[in-house]
């Protein structure tokens, strides 16, 4: 993924299903990233892969972006794939824009919470492997 000092929307976008929710209850649906190896990586060319090149940079606390639609019933979030297509992300540590902060050369996996909000403030977080990612300034070819 591909992050710049203005901010970037994610690429892909980040779509999940939900279901299980009830359907008059409100939520808040929000998404924040996870640093998942406080390690620093880069790619190898001569192993075609990415590889640990030692200790990350500190992070700061995670941001959250909480999706537009918040808080809706719970027959919104499940009538259709919930989209964050306006999340975005930099790599600005002095961001003053809202967006989510990340450190290039760094892992990350997305957490999806859905919060109610009946009082109870009941959080449900999921993240998925599949998601996860490296975030990066510029990609290179070495061949061109």
């Amino acid at each position: 993924m591909i992050v710049t000092k203005s901010g970037r929307r994610m690429f892909p976008t980040l779509s999940v299903l939900i279901s299980g929710l009830d359907p008059m209850k409100n939520y808040v649906v929000t998404v924040d990233l996870e640093c998942i190896e406080l390690k620093r990586f880069r790619y190898s060319f001569h192993q075609s892969k990415w590889i640990s090149t030692g200790p990350g940079e500190s992070e700061l606390p995670s941001r959250m972006f909480v999706h537009p639609d918040s808080p809706a019933r719970g027959s919104h979030w499940m009538r259709a794939p919930v989209s964050f297509d306006k999340m975005k992300l930099t790599n600005n540590q002095l961001d003053s824009n809202g967006h989510i902060i990340v450190n290039s050369m760094h892992k990350y996996r997305p957490r999806v919470h859905v919060i109610e909000q009946d009082g109870s403030q009941t959080r449900h977080t999921f993240s998925f492997e599949e998601t996860e990612f490296i975030a990066v300034t510029a990609y290179q070819n070495h061949r061109y």
